[in-house]
C-alpha cells in the first residue's frame, strides 16, 4: 500500500484543544482495486489476481470524490493504491476528476508491465501531483524475491526511469522487515539515483500475508530510525516512517537534522503528528468500506 505523504497544517477556525483533523482528515487513500499481479511477501490486502465484482464503479467512485472534495475548510490529500490501481482503466479519469474538483492526487501502482509509458503519460496530462512506486531491494534478485515474481525490479525501475522523464515527483516505498533491513543503505543510494522527492520507510505490521518473524524487534527498529534520522540530514529528499510513530521522538532529540521534501519539490506537506489512523486518515476499501487505517479493516 501504498502511500503519499504529504508541511503540518491546522485547517483555519480549528478550535484550541480540539483536533486539527475534526472538520476534515488530512488524507483519504482509497484502494480502487485489490487486483495485482504480484504476490508480496507483506501484502495487508492478501491482493488477487483478478478485480472484485463488487468494486465501486466509475459512477460510485465519481462520487466518493465527490464526498472528499465537499470537506472543508480544506480538502484532503487524495491517494488511489490498490492492488494495482492501474488495474482499472477508468483510473486516470479519477485522477483528473478529482483535480478537477480540487484535490491533490497520488498515484501508488505496483511494479509491472501494466505502468506503461503511454499510461504515465495519461495520468500526468490529468494532473497527478505523485507518483509512489515500492522498491523493496537494491538488486532484482532481492526486491523480486520479495515481490515474489521475476521482473518486478525491472519493471519497478522503468517506472522510475520514465516518471523522471515524464517530470512526474516520484516517491518511493519501502518495507522494512527481516528481508531487507540490511539491505536499506544500498536500496537509499538507488532512491538518491533516482531523484525522488521523498523515501517513505513502510515498517512490516503483520496483517495480510506479512508474518510477525518477518518484523524487526524493538531494539532493531530503534536502530534503523536512528540511521534514517542520521542520513535525512544528509540527502536530498525527504524520509518519513509508516508505523513507526516513535521516529517523531529520534527526530526531535535531534534538532541539528532538518527534514523535509526535495528541494523544489512540489509540496504536498505532512500531517504534523505522529499517529492519524482514525484522526486525520481515512482509508476506503476496494468495496466502499471507510476505515481508520488500511491495516485496521
Amino acid at each position: 500500500m501504498t502511500s503519499a505523504s504529504v508541511a503540518a497544517v491546522e485547517p483555519a477556525g480549528t478550535a484550541a484543544g480540539a483536533s486539527p483533523f475534526s472538520a476534515a482528515p488530512f488524507i483519504v487513500i482509497w484502494e480502487v482495486t485489490r487486483a495485482c499481479a504480484l504476490a508480496c511477501v507483506h501484502c495487508r490486502a492478501e491482493a488477487i489476481p483478478h478485480r472484485h465484482p463488487d468494486e465501486l464503479t466509475t459512477e460510485e467512485g465519481e462520487r466518493l470524490i465527490d464526498r472528499i472534495a465537499s470537506f472543508t475548510p480544506r480538502a484532503p490529500l487524495f491517494v488511489l493504491t490498490g492492488g494495482d490501481p492501474l488495474r482499472r482503466r477508468d483510473v486516470a479519469h479519477f485522477v483528473g476528476y478529482g483535480v478537477e474538483r480540487g484535490l491533490s492526487v497520488a498515484l501508488t501502482p505496483s511494479g509491472t508491465a501494466a505502468v506503461t509509458r503511454a499510461r504515465l503519460e495519461e495520468v500526468r496530462d490529468a494532473g497527478l501531483a505523485r507518483l509512489a512506486v515500492s522498491l523493496d531491494g537494491s538488486t532484482a534478485e532481492r526486491h523480486d524475491a520479495f515481490r515474489r515474481v521475476r521482473g518486478s525490479h525491472r519493471f519497478t525501475m522503468r517506472i522510475v526511469d520514465d516518471a523522471r522523464d515524464l517530470g512526474l515527483p516520484l516517491q518511493i516505498n519501502t518495507t522494512v522487515a527481516r528481508q531487507t533491513v540490511d539491505d536499506l543503505p544500498r536500496i537509499a543510494e538507488a532512491v538518491e539515483r533516482a531523484g525522488v522527492v521523498l523515501w517513505a520507510l513502510f515498517f512490516l505490521i503483520p496483517v495480510g500475508r506479512a508474518q510477525a518473524e518477518d518484523g524487526l524487534s524493538a531494539g532493531e527498529i530503534e536502530e534503523v530510525l536512528e540511521w534514517a534520522a542520521a542520513l535525512s540530514g544528509s540527502v536530498p529528499f525527504g524520509i518519513k516512517t509508516t508505523e513507526a510513530p516513535h521516529y517523531h521522538r529520534v527526530l526531535a532529540g535531534r534538532p541539528d537534522v532538518v527534514t523535509g521534501p526535495a528541494r523544489g519539490a512540489p509540496a504536498l506537506g505532512r500531517a504534523g503528528r505522529a499517529v492519524t489512523d482514525g484522526n486525520g486518515f481515512v482509508f476506503v476499501d476496494h468495496l466502499g468500506a471507510i476505515c481508520p487505517s488500511g491495516f485496521l479493516p
